[in-house]
């Protein structure tokens, strides 16, 4: 399993994922209402690492923009 650690920037011009050093950066359109946001992001994280999204899943920080994401194996 494989921890990553994710800031999202909800109500965002495109959706887009930018790699820094320690964490990425994930701009998202939709906003962070009703999860909306959260199912995004899931979905463009798998497809960023191309996998299934029932691998992706986010473990803590579900309610903040800071968030840890694992990644099963």
């Amino acid at each position: 399993m494989r921890k990553i650690n994710v800031k999202v920037i909800p109500n965002a011009r495109e959706n887009r994922i930018v790699d820094e050093k320690d964490l990425l950066k994930v701009y998202l359109k939709a906003p962070p209402k009703k999860g909306e946001a959260n199912k995004l992001l899931i979905r463009l994280l798998a497809d960023y690492y191309n996998i299934s999204k029932d691998r992706v899943r986010i473990s803590h920080g579900l309610t903040s923009r800071r968030k840890t994401i694992e990644i099963s194996d």
